[in-house]
């Protein structure tokens, strides 16, 4: 296994692949490095004395600035590093595409539904129209799951606290989302429940839902029903009947729309897992389908290779946009623009915004961005999309979800459980957590340092993408708990506007118990919860 790495030929520091012990000297390309401190996993150290005010370079590109006169050899983080980012700038097209060459087909067991979409799963989702009715959606869930057998998958009620006492772009961003889930194509059937009175109620939401079928889509009104679960069933037996008729067939990889996400990243995660997950959505694209990237202030730092990928110009204005319109967001209330690498992030290694971003958009690969989506977008052009959405993890992977993702591959460097509602497979950057978290990860991509290939683990990957759309199950769709859990916490992020600190990307975290659910997947439990009482930028 290799010990450390130079990732780019004009890199000033390498990344120490296992800890490394001070006063060790290490060939780095023909020249000795002596470490000056003890070097943690994923951590950097200097390959040449760096003066104070100098460029920090890895990937190519800077990372930050030094804070003092760094040796060689010596450990490289927080306490001698600053970011070198500003706020908004003018930014240039400099095209720089690389048309993608195609290759063979593949083609997976997927669901097609009448209206020539498909799915990767066959279940019924109970859609909320207000957190008032939250109870009842998770009581009417128990009680249907004798009607899961045959061909239908599992039901499943997302609980959320919004659909009324909302205004402006917050009530929106709440009905696109709603909208967005009753339309994903892995369901094939929703159970629409609202309650009668609140301000996103069922004759709003049906203008935002547009033409559906009636077979698929059901609704019931609480207020207008002697006994709501009882008639919620009775729908249900019937929606199950319907949901029942579809079987499983050969369908194109090219209709696969797949969201690409990373969180609890740490320094391995923009040498592993990333760039697999990058080679991966390159592989998928030449065969026709569908990538989609996001959590822009993450895109902080390395938005000009983004940009420059861009097919056109008008394409490259929207990206310019995207980044913008976040950084004004930012500004908006307060909040400094590069304030983002969570503790967990510098733990492992990350030390700068612009470290996390480099590392974070390796999941895009090298394919040209063939469209950028606002939040609540659905993706409607082939290839590498940008949906603007933020970093946190459940907001940004329910987005991906409301997009049309079919399922979501998400890095980790730290791990974590949660799911959102699509299959959210969690891919690993390093074999400790791969082997510590059997119950967690889906697919290591430690392997990459250690003898697999970059090629080798993007075509196992591929291979295990068409496996979950075939109808394997991902770790956060096994339940950890029989019958149910008891409580699940759900991270929700919103805007402070009083001017306290904020938390990870500008917003403050909190816990949220809500009612029970049956799996890890509800651990989502509507991570819709979501930016939607955000302002969304742009």
């Amino acid at each position: 296994m290799k010990e450390f790495i130079k990732i780019h030929q004009n890199d000033n520091v390498a990344v120490a692949l296992t800890p490394l012990s001070a006063n060790r000297t290490l060939d780095v390309d023909g020249t000795e490095v002596t470490l000056r401190e003890d070097i943690p996993q994923g951590h950097k150290f200097a390959l040449t004395d760096i003066p104070a005010d100098a460029q920090v370079i890895k990937y190519g590109c800077p990372i930050g600035i030094a804070k003092e006169n760094i040796s060689c050899g010596s450990w490289i983080h927080t306490h001698n590093i600053r970011t070198g980012l500003g706020d908004l700038l003018t930014y240039t097209y400099d095209r720089s595409v690389t048309e993608l060459t195609p290759t063979a087909p593949r083609t997976f067991r997927g669901y097609r539904r009448p209206n020539g979409k498909v799915g990767i799963r066959n279940e019924i989702w109970i859609i909320p129209t207000v957190g008032c009715v939250n109870n009842v959606a998770t009581a009417i869930e128990r009680k249907a799951q004798k009607y899961v057998q045959g061909s239908v998958e599992g039901i499943f009620a997302f609980p959320h606290p919004y659909g009324c006492s909302q205004m402006g772009d917050d009530q929106e961003n709440t009905r696109k989302i709603l909208s967005d889930l009753i339309n994903h194509p892995n369901a094939g059937g929703v159970l629409v429940l609202g309650l009668g009175c609140e301000n996103s109620n069922i004759d709003v939401l049906k203008n935002y839902i547009g033409d559906y079928d009636p077979k698929r889509v059901r609704f019931l009104v609480a207020q207008e029903s002697e006994d709501e679960i009882a008639d919620a069933l009775n729908i249900l037996e019937d929606l199950s009947a319907y949901v029942g008729s579809f079987e499983r067939e050969d369908i194109d990889c090219s209709e696969l729309v797949i969201g690409m996400k990373c969180g609890g990243s740490d320094g391995l995660s923009g040498i592993t897992a990333n760039p697999v997950v990058g080679a991966f959505s390159d592989l998928l694209i030449s065969k026709g389908g569908s990538t989609v990237l996001t959590e822009v202030p993450e895109m902080f730092g390395a938005e000009t290779q983004l940009m420059n990928r861009c097919e056109d110009e008008v394409l490259f204005e929207k990206t310019v946009d995207l980044i913008n319109n976040f950084k004004q967001y930012f500004q908006s209330h307060n909040q400094t623009i590069y304030e983002n690498p969570s503790p967990g992030n510098k733990k492992g290694g990350i030390s700068t915004l612009e470290d996390k971003s480099l590392g974070c958009t390796q999941k895009s690969g090298s394919a040209p961005v063939m469209d950028v989506l606002s939040y609540a977008e659905q993706v409607k052009t082939k290839g590498l999309n940008l949906l603007s959405a933020p970093g946190n993890d459940l907001v940004a992977s329910t987005a991906l979800a409301a997009s049309g993702a079919h399922i979501v591959l998400f890095t980790t460097g730290r791990g974590t459980p949660f799911a959102c509602p699509v299959p959210t497979m969690k891919i690993s950057t390093n074999s400790s957590l791969n082997n510590r978290k059997q119950n967690w990860i889906d697919f290591n991509c430690g392997t990459l340092v250690e003898g697999d290939t970059l090629p080798e683990l993007a075509e196992k990957l591929f291979d295990e993408v068409i496996a979950v759309a075939s109808g394997k199950e991902v770790k956060s769709e096994i339940p950890y708990q029989k019958p149910f859990a008891e409580t699940l916490d759900i991270v929700h992020e919103y805007p402070v506007l009083d001017g306290d600190p904020l938390e990870n990307n500008a917003y403050l975290s909190y816990n949220m118990v809500i009612g029970s659910g049956l799996d890890v997947k509800l651990n989502v439990a509507f991570s819709v919860l979501e930016y939607a009482l955000l302002d969304a930028p742009g």
